[in-house]
């Protein structure tokens, strides 16, 4: 009877991580993208103290518990995308639908960060063309619209 249960949980665990893994195939690519906007916009972000004369270690680690909460939102979408697909399959209906919440929400901070970097950079002193920052906004808005549409 052992057997049965070891083959069991055998075959959970394996399910579950061909799951998972091939999640993170397709969220892997913008995730290493979210964390090196991430590490460029807070080292920007730290240079712009440095500059104005606001350098704290205050703000920087309230900009690295900021990093862990986008994260942890990045988390929750993927949370989110793994119960409704699990509860669909559930009742036998397949989704069409890949990994919508955790690859919106990555490129929606993505955008964020970009805009941030983009800040940054100009309160050092390098001229950011307005034309950057007007696309990147629309980036950012079609996602948002994307999002919406997707999800009613």
């Amino acid at each position: 009877m052992s057997g049965v249960k070891e083959n069991i949980i055998s075959t959970v665990l394996s399910a579950v991580v061909a799951g998972v893994s091939a999640y993170f195939k397709v969220i892997s690519i913008p995730l290493i993208v979210l964390l090196t906007v991430m590490l460029i916009d807070y080292l920007t972000g730290m240079a712009a103290a440095f500059f104005k004369a606001e350098l704290s270690s205050k703000k920087g680690i309230k900009g690295i518990i900021k990093k862990i909460g986008y994260l942890a939102l990045v988390c929750v979408g993927i949370g989110v995308d793994f119960i409704i697909r699990f509860c669909f399959e559930q009742i036998g209906i397949p989704l069409e639908i890949g990994m919508l919440f955790g690859l919106i929400i990555t490129v929606w901070l993505i955008i964020n960060e970009l805009l941030s970097i983009l800040e940054n950079v100009g309160r050092i002193g390098v001229p950011v063309p307005k034309t950057l920052s007007k696309i990147i906004n629309k980036l950012k808005l079609a996602v948002e619209r994307k999002a919406d549409n997707n999800t009613k």
